[in-house]
């Protein structure tokens, strides 16, 4: 199946490839406020459905675009054809595939292919975590002050605005620095492969987030919900961490969310 999984990504790419700097705003339409399409989240998607369609015929699937087919069945796929739909449209270099697999509703695979960098990042359930078939683990740094983390802002969910901000200025004042990348799966995969000490976002969909949590739980690393829970791909809040700073980051964010507040 993660080979599947990865022919898939592979396969999908060469349409992002060939697209990118190539979309005009004639190829651009609104799926809603500061949320894009373009036709070639839509032809990598079909291009990753068909190639697991062929092989499993009776897997159901969830994507981005086109949302669930097949429900019935113990496995699902969750895809997302282009993460990072806006850096994309805009030319800039960081974008991804993400592909993962469910059985019986817990993630038993996960690929995350970065194209340009020609990085393929995979995991499957116990077997651990991978880079481009090499082993991949999360950082050792275990104190707050030395940690790089990485963000998404609910750019979607502004009536969130005031708590995330405040959220960010008190974990900035605790860390080294932080970045915003554009793409999840890749925040999630540099988790994994040790390069940030920690990711946390809310608003995401399980197409965001399926594969790259299981890469981080693969490599070392920890993945729950604001409030130390794993049901992160049901409630859109996330915190992936190399564990070792999980909890003080928690406790920093969990001042600004008390409480669970339904995103929308």
């Amino acid at each position: 199946m993660i080979e599947i999984a990865k022919q898939a990504a592979l396969s999908a790419a060469t349409i992002l490839m060939e697209n990118f700097r190539k979309i005009t705003a004639d190829h651009i339409r609104v799926k809603s406020k500061n949320d894009f399409l373009t036709h070639v989240d839509e032809s990598s998607e079909h291009e990753i459905i068909r190639i697991l369609h062929q092989a499993f015929p009776d897997h159901a699937i969830l994507a981005e675009e086109s949302g669930l087919k097949d429900i019935s069945g113990e496995y699902r796929w969750i895809i997302d054809p282009l993460d990072g739909t806006k850096t994309y449209i805009s030319g800039i270099p960081v974008f991804s595939i993400s592909i993962a697999l469910q059985f019986k509703k817990q993630v038993i695979l996960g690929v995350v292919y970065d194209p340009l960098h020609q990085e393929l990042f995979s995991a499957e359930r116990n077997k651990g975590a991978c880079l481009n078939g090499q082993t991949i683990q999360v950082s050792q740094t275990g104190h707050l002050e030395d940690c790089l983390f990485a963000t998404g802002f609910p750019f979607k969910f502004k009536s969130f605005l005031p708590a995330y901000m405040d959220c960010f200025e008190d974990l900035f004042r605790h860390i080294t620095s932080a970045r915003r990348m554009g793409s999840a799966a890749i925040d999630l995969a540099y988790v994994a492969a040790g390069r940030f000490e920690a990711f946390w976002e809310l608003g995401l969909n399980p197409w965001d987030c399926a594969a790259g949590s299981l890469l981080v739980e693969e490599a070392g690393g920890t993945v729950t919900d604001f409030w130390g829970h794993e049901h992160f791909l049901e409630n859109s809040y996330i915190v992936a961490s190399n564990g070792r700073i999980h909890a003080p980051a928690l406790a920093i964010i969990q001042k600004h969310f008390p409480g669970y507040k339904k995103v929308e």
